[in-house]
């Protein structure tokens, strides 16, 4: 889909009003339109030089320094995959040609049994690539990625086992993260006729869910098993505040990935999961007005605390697709909400900085004290693909 138009009446979105709390201030110092700006923003990722050791992850804004990352990066895919986004937006075939340069960087990522991340290295470049060439390489690639995927499967815990380190820490850990990785195993199932791959999705879907969430819908982040019976040995956090706390990237993937396994299923144990953590994500008293969510739910230091755009994009991109299936107007008001606030120069980066980034504010790892408050690739990743998936609710 090449929708020129809508992109243009997306990006011109006014811009919320209300000041954050978490420092976020209106970027000033440009007179460019939101609209100007971003399509800038778009532009610098094509200026970006190719380099398969250098795909761009993030940036600290004070340095000016580009964290650049290889293939075996958990988000080597990304880049390719929002230039095919940006070519089915735009239909700019500059962004095509870019996004042909990129793509092959990710192939070995298809063949990396130590890394349960296939689907977001593969899928997030392949995927996208095969959207819009119906090629039969992409789909080997796909197909060799689920393959290996499969291996890291243990059907006695009924998983896909996420980390490999610290494993004097937890014995199988499996992370809520992993429910995005699961797309690239429906999908090789599709191309190939192959249903091993879908069953291994279904049972990691089951098991998460019967794991994973506590009784207010919220989702921990790590349930470690003991391997030898399948057992639950403890729910855990790396990424949260606390073990208890409820991070707000966790929440989105969950609702992603439970809508994202309901299209290929249509099993209602699935979305009616997604929509009990949307509503539990839209409807939480710690939720800034402009809907765009602190880096953690329960972290003490709200107001005072970082802001995920990351986690919004996420879960704006889900909510689009949740409506798709319910046509509860609650979750695309609220997904347009957070487009909304994205789009305002309190989150686009400004036109000065140069670096194939569009946003600010996202937070990758806090109590690593890693990408705090900088623009992070996955952000623009899934702002893009909300974009596109508003213009087919739009179109209809």
């Amino acid at each position: 889909m090449k929708n020129v138009n809508f992109i243009s009446l997306i990006l011109g979105f006014a811009s919320l009003a209300t000041a954050c709390k978490s420092g976020i201030n209106s970027q000033t110092k440009t007179p460019l339109s939101v609209n100007s700006l971003l399509d800038t923003r778009y532009k610098m990722l094509l200026d970006y030089p190719v380099d398969s050791m250098s795909m761009p992850r993030s940036m600290n804004i004070k340095t000016n320094e580009i964290r650049k990352v290889p293939s075996k990066d958990w988000t080597s895919g990304f880049f390719a995959g929002n230039l095919w986004q940006l070519y089915r937006l735009t239909g700019d075939s500059k962004y095509k040609e870019q996004a042909e340069k990129w793509t092959p960087f990710s192939k070995k990522e298809s063949v990396n049994k130590n890394s349960h991340d296939v689907g977001f290295k593969v899928f997030c470049s392949f995927g996208e690539a095969l959207k819009v060439e119906n090629k039969k390489e992409y789909e080997a690639v796909i197909v060799k990625g689920a393959e290996t995927l499969c291996k890291r499967f243990d059907p006695k815990v009924g998983s896909i086992r996420s980390w490999d380190f610290n494993k004097e820490i937890w014995d199988y850990p499996v992370i809520i993260d992993n429910m995005m990785n699961l797309e690239l195993l429906f999908e090789a199932s599709k191309i190939s006729g192959n249903p091993k791959y879908r069953n291994v999705a279904i049972q990691h879907a089951n098991t998460t869910l019967k794991n994973q969430f506590r009784d207010d819908n919220s989702c921990y982040h790590v349930i470690d098993y003991d391997p030898k019976t399948g057992n639950v040995r403890k729910k855990t956090t790396l990424q949260g505040y606390n073990d208890d706390s409820v991070w707000a990237r966790g929440q989105a993937w969950a609702v992603y990935g439970f809508t994202m396994a309901y299209r290929y299923t249509k099993d209602e144990a699935y979305i009616k999961q997604a929509e009990a953590t949307a509503l539990f994500f839209m409807a939480n008293k710690n939720l800034p007005e402009d809907g765009i969510p602190y880096w953690d739910f329960k972290d003490p230091s709200i107001p005072n605390s970082a802001r995920d755009v990351s986690a919004a994009m996420v879960m704006a991109s889900a909510l689009y697709e949740l409506y798709g299936y319910t046509k509860k107007e609650n979750y695309l008001a609220f997904a347009n909400k957070m487009m909304t606030s994205v789009q305002s120069k309190n989150y686009i980066l400004d036109a000065n900085i140069k670096a194939p980034f569009l946003f600010d504010h996202s937070t990758g790892n806090w109590p690593k004290h890693d990408e705090i408050d900088e623009p992070i690739i996955y952000a623009d990743y899934y702002f893009l693909e909300a974009l596109l998936r508003k213009s087919k609710i739009d179109a209809k």
